[in-house]
């Protein structure tokens, strides 16, 4: 090895390394999408079979849509997801660009408590958000799934990293042009906030995509029904959980968030390596 430089055998080791860790992770996922083309009993059996023997996919992805509104669940889905992030976008670059570039008293405080905020739970405050949710009669409705999430703290403090990486000379230049604070976040910052939008939308959505706790507890007319929910309704029923079309509706679950991080991974490595750890 000379400098930071690796040596082929360096080099070998580390794309080992690194192989082996993506076939640990995407393994259960292919396991999943194999499982969804097979039978019941084959599923069941102790035999280990990667390629199915019988091929059930068209009974398993039809049992998937139609004993439960699936396509319903999905749109359901994208609903809460997108409404939930256009919202934090709403509130996350304000207060990050305030964290960021303005001066003001307490401005430390401020931050020292987003960053305590990381550290709670969201189950921590369940209960109590529940209570308040039930006061104000809004249980079982699209608002209960969307206003608990409309402020994240996790991305407040990624914009404000990335913010810090932005000169103060381009923002100066907006001030003498008489641009005012609110102009530069949405008209300066923004633009140039797109990578980081795209990395912090990619986590906001699959976060909210998979939620499973806050639905289950806030949401009972089936027709507000996210993924999740569409998914469990194949676990454990009166006749035993059905396999088959569980994996079949877990696949369908899933594909839209790995479609979209194929579309938008460029940008979400891009976001992720501009936002740096600046004080």
């Amino acid at each position: 090895m000379t400098g930071n430089r690796l040596g082929p055998f360096a080099r070998i080791l580390r794309h080992v390394v690194l192989m082996t860790l993506a076939v640990v992770i995407v393994a259960p996922f292919v396991w999943m999408v194999l499982c969804s083309f097979k039978t019941q009993s084959e599923i069941l059996s102790a035999e280990i079979r990667l390629i199915p023997h019988t091929w059930a996919a068209v009974e398993n992805y039809t049992a998937a849509l139609t004993r439960v509104p699936m396509l319903r669940f999905l749109l359901n889905g994208v609903i809460v997801t997108l409404v939930i992030f256009l919202l934090q976008v709403l509130v996350n670059l304000p207060a990050a660009y305030a964290l960021a570039k303005l001066r003001f008293r307490g401005r430390s405080a401020f931050l020292g408590l987003v960053l305590l905020c990381l550290l709670i739970p969201v189950h921590a405050t369940a209960i109590p958000t529940y209570i308040m949710f039930y006061k104000a009669g809004l249980l079982n409705t699209y608002a209960s799934l969307i206003l608990p999430f409309t402020i994240s703290v996790f991305g407040i403090f990624l914009m404000r990293q990335f913010f810090m990486t932005v000169p103060d000379d381009l923002i100066d230049a907006a001030r003498v042009d008489g641009m005012s604070e609110i102009g530069i976040v949405w008209r300066v910052m923004l633009p140039t906030a797109v990578p980081a939008l795209v990395a912090f939308g990619i986590f906001s959505v699959v976060a909210h995509w998979n939620d499973y706790f806050w639905p289950l507890i806030v949401v009972a007319d089936q027709a507000l029904y996210t993924p999740p929910l569409g998914v469990a309704f194949f676990r454990l029923n009166d006749q035993g959980t059905s396999y088959g079309p569980l994996m079949a509706a877990a696949t369908i679950s899933i594909a839209p968030l790995v479609i979209a991080f194929l579309l938008a991974q460029r940008r979400f490595i891009e976001g992720i390596t501009l936002t740096g750890m600046k004080a």
